[in-house]
């Protein structure tokens, strides 16, 4: 994954007289191509368990049967979309143990967690999170419907190693200040400053082909590639758009080696960076550049989502009408 962080799912009618024409085809035939360094955060829905603690020789949140990457959705029949409504319930239920609803997998179930007093505060022995931050790079905007597209992949929390079920953020304006150079076997990453004013757009969605949100910043129009289908792909030259320095895009020589039509998958084509500049200033692919725009014969035609660990400059992209098709959800 390329995601740095430092700290978001019948009626049957018949018809017998009307065909009703359906444009199959929901996003633009062309689109802006992204490129650019972007923050995030995303708002988790409920509080994410990360830990454990114990407290007066008892770990009640094991006892509670709770388990990493838990999410807890309500506290005494409160609903619990951040740690200070945890904080507040426990605060004011005046009770020493709480009923909890959480979430694991799927799955919606429900326990006891004990609450024990200790120097003055009341502990629950967890440790939780509903924040998630980091850097990536944005894919592409839809100039009609504003609709962005960026990572290529999932956000996960980081302790846990599970995608974080989006319950809205943002995208923020970012500059990279300088490369960790990856290695074979431990791929390097961009580290970067995160401008909190400046506001590019929401999110969402979190999902395996990235974050989705409205884009809500000026945009230049005259950026436009036509959307390469899965056929336009070819084995061959291409190049991806991407930032290794403060906020400057460029365009940086690839190889496309191999594709699969697998669209349940988001590591669709195998391509290596042949571009020397790129490689001497980073070693290849890096943590932070997914989501970067991959252009064949003037068409967008995927998005940088993995790098090969034991050869990194070698990495997957995924297909761009993946992306656009799971944005358009």
């Amino acid at each position: 994954m390329f995601f740095k962080y430092a700290k978001k799912y019948v009626i049957i009618a018949l018809f017998t007289m009307f065909i009703i024409p359906i444009n199959l085809l929901a996003y633009s035939k062309y689109i802006i191509a992204g490129g650019e360094n972007i923050g995030l955060q995303i708002n988790s829905k409920g509080i994410i368990v990360v830990g454990f603690y114990e407290v007066d020789g008892k770990f009640p949140a094991e006892e509670a049967k709770l388990n990493k990457g838990d999410t807890i959705l309500k506290a005494n029949d409160s609903e619990i979309n951040s740690i200070n409504d945890f904080i507040n319930v426990i605060k004011n239920c005046n009770c020493n143990e709480l009923y909890i609803e959480y979430k694991r997998n799927d799955n919606i179930s429900n326990t006891k967690l004990a609450l024990i007093k200790e120097d003055d505060s009341i502990k629950t022995g967890l440790y939780v999170k509903d924040l998630i931050s980091g850097i990536g790079t944005l894919s592409y905007i839809d100039p009609k419907t504003k609709i962005y597209g960026a990572l290529g992949h999932e956000v996960i929390e980081q302790t846990t190693k599970l995608m974080v079920d989006a319950n809205g953020g943002s995208i923020f304006e970012s500059n990279v200040t300088n490369i960790d150079k990856s290695i074979r076997g431990e791929p390097g990453y961009k580290n970067a400053v995160i401008n909190n004013n400046k506001i590019l757009g929401d999110i969402k969605e979190n999902t395996k082909f990235g974050i989705f949100g409205t884009y809500d910043n000026e945009f230049n129009n005259n950026n436009l590639y036509e959307v390469g289908s899965y056929d336009d792909i070819k084995k061959g030259n291409a190049k991806i758009i991407t930032v290794i320095r403060n906020n400057e895009k460029k365009e940086y020589d690839i190889k496309i080696l191999e594709k699969n039509n697998n669209t349940s998958d988001n590591k669709n084509i195998l391509f290596e960076i042949t571009d020397k500049e790129l490689i001497n200033k980073t070693g290849g692919i890096v943590q932070g550049m997914s989501g970067s725009p991959i252009i064949q014969n003037n068409k967008i035609i995927g998005v940088v989502t993995n790098v090969v660990v034991n050869n990194p400059k070698k990495g997957y992209a995924v297909l761009i009408t993946s992306m656009l098709d799971e944005g358009e959800n």
